[in-house]
């Protein structure tokens, strides 16, 4: 295949497969633990009642944010023709942009927002990244 094509492919498969991750994980944690009266698909009620959750309800978007990231990084390195790295944190650049928006829309406690944007993103994708490259490597061997 075309090193371009592959290489384009690599960051389309890695954005939808983190989303998919990202997305399972927040359906779950509402599945796990709702919200009472509020329904996850509204955005404008989310917003209202985000800063008044408890610690134990930003634990599934923290997940769904890190995992995301972290599956999708490494799903863009395993894929990508050369440069297996820098691949993984475009993906987890892709996510971190997300990430902002989303808190931004969503605004919730403070600790959430600098511990997700710290940690969920570029940490994730330089371990996804970091993994694949060693896959890679093995499998050369």
């Amino acid at each position: 295949m075309n090193p371009i094509m592959r290489n384009v492919l690599a960051v389309i498969a890695g954005w939808l497969i983190g989303s998919a991750v990202n997305m399972g994980l927040i359906q779950m944690g509402y599945t796990l633990m709702p919200i009472e009266g509020v329904d996850p698909n509204d955005m404008d009620a989310l917003a209202a009642i985000i800063p008044t959750l408890e610690p134990k309800y930003f634990i599934f978007p923290f997940l769904a944010h890190a995992l995301g990231t972290l599956i999708g990084a490494f799903i863009a390195g395993i894929i990508v023709f050369k440069h297996k790295m820098r691949f993984a944190l475009v993906i987890g650049g892709i996510f971190l942009l997300g990430g902002i928006a989303v808190n931004y829309m969503l605004p919730g406690p403070t600790w959430f927002a600098v511990a997700d944007i710290l940690i969920a993103y570029i940490p994730m994708a330089w371990i996804g990244g970091t993994i694949a490259q060693k896959m890679s490597k093995e499998s050369l061997a």
